[in-house]
């Protein structure tokens, strides 16, 4: 069906089958708070099972599986994300039709929930708007997760990606059970529904299976509206980067620089990769070795990547009374990257890295299947094979050439 997806991955390696249904939909200002409420409210109850405690008994009598639920950005995207995982039907004392019912489960979690009064139960409504309310109050509690959404709002203010993921208290006080679900049937009508089921499957009736289970929830064919994420994105370039300082109760300071890679082309994100593990990515990098090993100007420094916005995170945790002199480390950093000053070995050191990294993805289910969506999203499916290629194929030069297309957005200080 038209913007409904179903992908099948096929692997003789663990003793689960993992399912995985994701809607995305665009990240608003006004929808943020809406999706990650529906998140919770949806995982409380369908109108077969409607309680949580049921779910709960249920998956516990298929043999202990296990039900999870959450939300993400990924590029300009909001992602509610469901997973059931239970035990491959091969590995059963006896035969069961255990693949049909965790699909019907899962799908009537996600398309058939409970409905009272032409909007969702007003207790499950109300008990999830406490938790999101403690869940967004709380992200301070954090601090060098905080001092990084705050950095990423600033560089994206004003832009979806700039959200925070769980909304803002502020929305919480006008939802009611009947705006919810209003909000609800639209976004189920017209976000991008991809779902996943990885494991060993003996037949080809898991798709027919879904499809059936789809059709009697009353789930069809639909425009998907989502953005395929352009992951060379440039941002405007700016002249001086924004110093943004917020002061809080704290004894070590939090430095976080938003670095912007001012390149189009799509092949470039490979170098990027390779430029920020050379940087930041490990015990050996120019930030680890020379802002926390020679000059003890931090108890952490590295850097990640956000390939789907093409920007580079530096974060360090800092004396605050060694702010000045980190940031002039830190920069010292980038220019000697962009001089070449940097070795073959933390070259090849860096690239062993990553490949590292790409071969654990196939390691987990779940990590598999967020690596395929990842592709879907993107509109270009690279495979595991082909990354790792890409990633050793990378030259010196490449990331010399990154290195001088990079250029400081933002500068993030979360001080006492």
């Amino acid at each position: 069906m038209e913007g409904i997806k179903i992908h099948k991955i096929e692997t003789n390696q663990f003793k689960t089958n993992l399912y995985a249904v994701f809607l995305a939909t665009p990240l608003s200002r006004e929808n943020v708070t809406k999706d990650a409420l529906i998140a919770a409210v949806l995982r409380r109850g369908t109108m077969s099972i409607p309680s949580q405690d049921k779910i709960s008994k249920e998956l516990e009598e298929m043999y202990g599986a296990s039900f999870d639920c959450g939300i993400e950005k990924t590029g300009d995207n909001h992602i509610i994300k469901f997973y059931l995982e239970a035990l491959n039907e091969e590995f059963l004392p006896e035969k069961e039709e255990l693949t049909q019912k965790c699909i019907n489960i899962l799908l009537d979690i996600v398309t058939n929930p409970l409905i009272e009064n032409n909007g969702f139960k007003k207790e499950y409504v109300d008990s999830e708007k406490e938790n999101l309310k403690q869940i967004i109050n709380g992200k301070i509690d954090n601090k060098s997760r905080y001092a990084l959404d705050r950095c990423i709002e600033e560089i994206f203010k004003g832009e979806p990606y700039g959200l925070y993921k769980y909304g803002y208290i502020e929305d919480l006080e006008n939802i009611t059970p009947e705006s919810l679900y209003e909000y609800y049937k639209k976004l189920i009508q017209n976000c991008k529904i991809d779902i996943y089921y990885s494991g060993l499957f003996n037949d080809n009736k898991t798709e027919e299976i879904i499809n059936k289970k789809l059709q009697e929830n009353k789930i069809e064919s639909r425009k998907a509206e989502y953005i395929v994420n352009n992951e060379t994105t440039e941002k405007k370039n700016i002249e001086q980067p924004k110093i943004i300082e917020d002061s809080m109760d704290i004894t070590q300071g939090k430095l976080v620089l938003g670095l912007q890679i001012n390149d189009n082309n799509k092949d470039s994100r490979f170098a990027a990769s390779v430029y920020n593990a050379v940087l930041g990515g490990g015990a050996n990098s120019k930030l680890f070795q020379n802002v926390r090993e020679k000059n003890s100007l931090a108890y952490t420094a590295s850097s990640s990547y956000i390939r789907t916005k093409n920007i580079i995170l530096i974060h360090c945790g800092i004396d605050i009374d060694k702010y000045k002199k980190a940031l002039e480390t830190i920069k010292e950093q980038l220019e000697d990257m962009k001089k070449g000053n940097f070795t073959d070995e933390d070259v090849e050191d860096s690239k062993k890295l990553i490949i590292s990294s790409i071969k654990s993805i196939s390691a987990e289910q779940d990590t598999e299947i967020t690596y395929d969506y990842g592709q879907e999203l993107s509109g270009e499916h690279i495979t595991i094979k082909e990354y790792e290629e890409k990633i050793q194929n990378t030259t010196r030069e490449q990331i010399i050439e990154i290195a001088n297309k990079i250029n400081i957005n933002t500068i993030y200080f979360l001080k006492n």
